[in-house]
């Protein structure tokens, strides 16, 4: 095997792994009742323990501007994926676009984020619903 083939397959290894031990959003599911809005969020992590967990997941606007924020307190170690909730949140009427984002303590907030249209009542990775 040439030095070219050995160094693509090196950086191949350590892009997928690097990706691999950030926080996966699996699916979001916004409604809105009342004038009101709730998040639920399903997260993928390979939780280690207290050192390396999924610890964060918030909603920010196009500019990056957080809305909203929910801190996970504890490590899911044995609960993959796991689904936390919330509630009572207000979006701007003119939001265009929402993004899901989520953070683990080791790696900081994830590339993997999901990018909502707020003019479509779902898309990939996403469901919105309102009463």
């Amino acid at each position: 095997m040439t030095l070219r083939k050995y160094l693509l397959i090196f950086s191949l290894f350590f892009s997928v792994n690097a990706f691999a031990n950030n926080v996966e959003i699996v699916r979001v599911v916004l409604s809105k009742y009342a004038g009101s809005w709730r998040a639920d969020v399903t997260l993928r992590h390979a939780d280690t323990g207290w050192k390396h967990y999924a610890d964060a997941w918030r909603l920010v606007d196009e500019k990056g501007n957080e809305i909203a924020k929910r801190v996970l307190w504890h490590p899911h170690v044995n609960e993959q994926p796991f689904t936390r909730s919330l509630s009572n949140f207000h979006l701007p009427e003119d939001l265009k676009i929402l993004y899901v984002e989520a953070h683990d303590k080791k790696h900081g907030w994830s590339p993997d984020r999901v990018k909502i249209d707020m003019s479509k009542p779902q898309g990939d990775r996403y469901t919105i619903t309102i009463r």
